[in-house]
């Protein structure tokens, strides 16, 4: 992780440095952060291997964190003391079983959005109902609220993965316009690639894919006048 660090930073100083991607390079701990990246706003720790929270430095302005496709089976109180202004959480396929693992996230007061996918705790009794319980705070479980109304987003969000941009909105903005809060939710559920103009509407499309290769088609634009029909014959005089 260290060499990938070095890479990812590009003789820049720790602190000018607001998005981190660290995706894929193997360690079963997190090393070579550091509280020098005190401006950091988004974390990908996609598929690393990481089997607990162990090295997270503080960091204060993280407003997103993913940490999908590793082992973690607890420890999230960890993101409490390092992360306090957590907004979206991505948890989605580790080694999460029970509600009781999650409750620590009931400290972080700002923290807006977490996906659980393929997670064994999505297989308990009343999951999603539990879950909001334990988490009041929380507005969306797997890009749903708790009246399984799905999340949007406004145009031009980032294309990350994590929510973009969006995650560094102060608290008023955040609350503010329609789709501003809901800036940070997981790319797991949402696609939030640009939104794509319009084709001809005599023929189908399907929304092309985020180039993190996590975007989800919703399906197609259906044809405005319906299945084209063939032209009448010209009467005979």
């Amino acid at each position: 992780m260290e060499e990938r660090l070095k890479l990812e930073l590009h003789d820049r100083k720790p602190s000018d440095v607001e998005d981190l991607i660290l995706d894929n390079c193997k360690a079963t701990s997190i090393s070579g952060l550091s509280e020098e990246f005190t401006n950091l706003q988004t974390l990908s720790l996609i598929n690393i291997g990481l089997t607990s929270l162990d090295g997270l430095p503080k960091l204060p302005a993280l407003r997103t964190i993913d940490l999908s496709d590793n082992k973690i089976t607890g420890g999230l109180e960890k993101l409490i003391e390092s992360c306090p202004r957590l907004y979206h959480l991505n948890l989605c396929a580790n080694k999460i079983k029970d509600i009781d693992t999650l409750v620590p996230l009931k400290k972080l007061s700002e923290l807006n959005a977490i996906d659980l996918f393929d997670c064994d705790v999505t297989k308990v009794d009343n999951y999603r109902e539990k879950v909001f319980e334990a988490l009041p705070q929380l507005k969306y479980l797997d890009g749903f609220d708790i009246n399984d109304v799905e999340a949007e987003i406004s145009d031009g969000e980032g294309e990350d993965g994590l929510g973009g941009e969006g995650d560094g909105l102060s608290d008023e903005e955040s609350e503010g316009e329609t789709g501003d809060e809901e800036n940070g939710v997981g790319l797991d559920y949402l696609n939030s690639s640009e939104a794509l103009k319009d084709e001809d509407e005599s023929e189908d499309f399907a929304p092309e894919e985020n180039g993190d290769g996590k975007g989800k088609a919703r399906g197609t634009k259906r044809k405005a006048n319906g299945e084209d029909k063939e032209a009448p014959p010209a009467k005979s005089t």
